[in-house]
């Protein structure tokens, strides 16, 4: 199969059609895949190290932007169209993924102008804007959530799950002994958990010697984070930029304290890990909040409003759970109920359904 996966920006939208490659590949070695992005979006740092092809087009976000902004950008919009029609024909993929973020929107268009199927993920509860105006053109519309269906109204949704980087569906149950606590704001970090985290340590200094603290921040906050665990008397060598072996991580924590994208709601569920969950509060159509309370009214996960995070609060519910050793059992239970292994599979059956059709 010959298949374009296009979109990415961010690694909740990047990674699970980074799945779903890998899997097309272990199961077909003789198909052909390509990536469109952006050469700013994370694909470009993130596709050359796993050896995937990528080609760029020039796009930006709407999101944020007024009447006059996207008025502005219109000549950008149709000259990425014209450079995704370009790589189509050169390529001449049997089926297109959309995987959301805007670079996902003038390929897609392409696709629909070049009489090419598609196919669109959606991996939150509440669709992008992208996916939202394309919908009506595409041959299905898998979705990680069953909630997202009322977004679409064309009776070709299909709940399959969220794609995962490999070793995820393989992960331990909470182990026993020292603990781990996980912090991450996604794959650029997040400066408000970033901060909250370091003013919350006093408020878990009996923990001090006995819990591991596994923190990314992404580049920008690396070294002043690390200052701020230094001064508070804690090793500053488990604040890291990134963290490569998400599997890894996840393997070793207890409890995490992260944002809600959906990515991070389906590694959740399926290494099911107890959370405290902080929605970032200007993603489009507030979809991080939608997303967490997903799992947070199934007692999978609690959530936490940004404009409600105090060092305080965080301080205190992560030491109410790290005494509740049966909770945070519980909750991970509840979280690993929820998931959706094989996700890839399922995508991938219907594109081969749609390549059938065609």
């Amino acid at each position: 199969m010959r298949m374009l996966l296009a979109g990415g920006g961010t690694g909740g939208h990047l990674f699970p059609a980074v799945a779903l490659a890998q899997r097309l590949q272990e199961i077909e070695p003789d198909s052909e895949i390509l990536f469109v992005g952006t050469a700013r979006g994370i694909e470009a740092r993130v596709l050359p190290d796993l050896g995937l092809p990528l080609k760029t087009i020039d796009i930006k976000g709407l999101v944020g932007r007024g009447w006059a902004g996207k008025a502005a950008m219109l000549p950008q919009m149709v000259k990425s169209v014209f450079q995704s029609l370009a790589i189509l024909g050169e390529f001449r993929p049997e089926v297109v993924v959309g995987v959301g973020g805007y670079a996902a929107g003038p390929v897609l268009l392409a696709a629909r102008i070049k009489g090419i199927p598609f196919l669109i993920h959606e991996q939150n509860a509440w669709p992008g804007l992208t996916n939202r105006m394309l919908a009506r053109w595409a041959a299905r519309i898998c979705l990680s959530f069953a909630d997202a269906d009322r977004a679409f109204h064309f009776g070709r949704t299909i709940l399959t799950g969220n794609p995962l980087r490999a070793g995820m569906e393989d992960c331990p149950p909470i182990p026993e002994g020292k603990e781990t606590l996980l912090v991450f704001g996604g794959s650029r970090g997040a400066r408000a958990i970033n901060d909250a985290l370091v003013a919350a340590l006093p408020f878990l200094e009996e923990f001090k010697g006995t819990l591991e603290i596994l923190h990314q921040t992404g580049s920008e906050d690396l070294e002043r984070i690390r200052q701020g665990y230094r001064e508070a008397g804690w090793d500053p060598e488990s604040v890291v930029p990134f963290i490569q072996d998400m599997a890894g991580a996840y393997a070793r924590a207890h409890l995490v304290v992260c944002r809600a994208g959906a990515t991070t709601l389906a590694e959740l569920t399926a290494c099911g890990r107890p959370a405290i969950m902080i929605p970032y509060p200007e993603a489009a159509a507030d979809h991080q909040t939608v997303n967490a309370r997903a799992l947070a009214r199934r007692g999978a996960a609690l959530l936490l409003p940004q404009q409600e995070l105090t060092a305080e609060r965080l301080g205190r519910l992560i030491n109410d759970l790290l005494h509740d050793r049966a909770l945070l059992l519980s909750m991970g239970g509840l979280a690993r109920s929820l998931g959706r292994p094989g996700a890839a599979d399922r995508i991938l059956e219907q594109c081969r359904a749609i390549v059938g059709e065609s």
